[in-house]
């Protein structure tokens, strides 16, 4: 088990430390709903340095991330960041990553925890033009600062006009008086913020000080628990849960990332695809009545066949409601078309929606 450099931390705080992704990590403090209210509300500030974070550098480096990734990272000019997918050779997904561009020879890539070796051996086997790769995942430490109240609450720690930075955009600046740390309007919460990259050496510092600076605004710390419920308001994809290996991008409404302008790992098949339509679709729900849908509950039809599975779902706190994603057969798939979740032995009915579940 791989420890965060905030872990004792977090223990400090009596947060219920769980195994996630091989790490130790805190899963919540409070409880999930008043931590999910506090990012929705105010400002939460989450230990997220399990995730995985490579610097791909030299004059080839944009060659390989082209090759790798679905989305345009040409597109990229300094100091922007693009949310992209790695596809596999077989139709599915290697995984979910964000490309930082910190300069014309200069990219971070920031990866899931559970498929950091992963992700580096798939990288490491396409880089035959050799851009030059290093691994900096365990010598960084990552917080996300989230909630309508991030900026106001930080701004005393940094020069950087925090407001004016445009979402998924980024600035490299002095952050609670520690140099040379990425600030980034980016986030898996939909309440806006920011995500910070910074040393292992500085976190204890830098955590000292955003709990300061935010007190006056009603900062808590937040733990993985929120953040999935959070996420989920949204209809942000989970790693793991509603993509993977074997769900293509096209199917998970990732088209938005897969981009035919230049050839990547399996783009012909991707595109194929498109054109064809997908033989089904991840699709949003809203349960009609009570219930809680689970990762892995049956979606069946009005006869009771199963006809999909749940891939994601909670009692949404913001909602009070039952919200959950999963895959159903194209054809069945639209907002307003009804579908029902088997909840141990009865078939709920649910209706299809639009995402985002939460409006804001």
């Amino acid at each position: 088990m791989k420890e965060i450099a905030l872990s004792s931390v977090h223990q400090e705080l009596n947060a219920k430390m769980v195994p996630f992704a091989g790490f130790n990590m805190p899963v919540s403090y409070e409880g999930v709903n008043i931590e999910h209210q506090t990012v929705r509300e105010k400002v939460g500030v989450f230990d997220v340095s399990h995730m995985g974070e490579f610097l791909i550098s030299g004059e080839n480096a944009l060659e390989l991330i082209q090759k790798i990734s679905s989305n345009d990272a040409s597109k990229l000019t300094n100091g922007k960041a693009q949310y992209s997918c790695m596809p596999n050779e077989t139709g599915g997904i290697v995984d979910d990553l964000i490309i930082y561009k910190l300069d014309d020879e200069k990219y971070l890539l920031v990866v899931n925890a559970s498929n950091i070796e992963k992700d580096w051996n798939w990288i490491a086997h396409h880089n035959t033009m050799d851009a030059t790769m290093r691994d900096m995942s365990d010598e960084l430490s990552l917080l996300a600062i989230q909630g309508p109240m991030a900026a106001k609450a930080m701004q005393s720690l940094t020069d950087v006009n925090l407001k004016d930075i445009k979402f998924y955009n980024f600035e490299l600046g002095t952050f609670a008086g520690v140099d040379k740390v990425i600030i980034s309007a980016t986030g898996y919460t939909g309440s806006g913020g920011f995500e910070i990259y910074f040393r292992n050496e500085d976190a204890e510092k830098i955590w000292n000080a955003v709990m300061q600076a935010g007190a006056d605004f009603g900062i808590k710390p937040i733990g993985l628990a929120a953040r999935d419920t959070l996420r989920l308001e949204m209809g942000y994809c989970l790693y793991g849960n509603d993509i993977d290996d074997t769900t293509s991008p096209i199917e998970a409404g990732l088209g938005w990332i897969t981009k035919f302008t230049k050839d990547f790992v399996n783009s012909a098949n991707l595109k194929k695809e498109k054109e064809e339509g997908p033989a089904r679709k991840l699709v949003a729900f809203e349960l009609d009545e009570r219930g809680i849908p689970r990762q892995g509950y049956d979606i069946v039809n009005e006869n009771g066949e199963k006809i999909g599975t749940v891939t994601s779902g909670t009692m949404s706190p913001s909602l009070e409601k039952g919200i959950g994603m999963g895959y159903v057969p194209a054809d069945i798939a639209g907002a307003g078309k009804k579908i029902f979740i088997q909840i141990r032995k009865k078939a709920i009915p649910a209706t299809q929606v639009k995402l985002p579940f939460y409006k804001g």
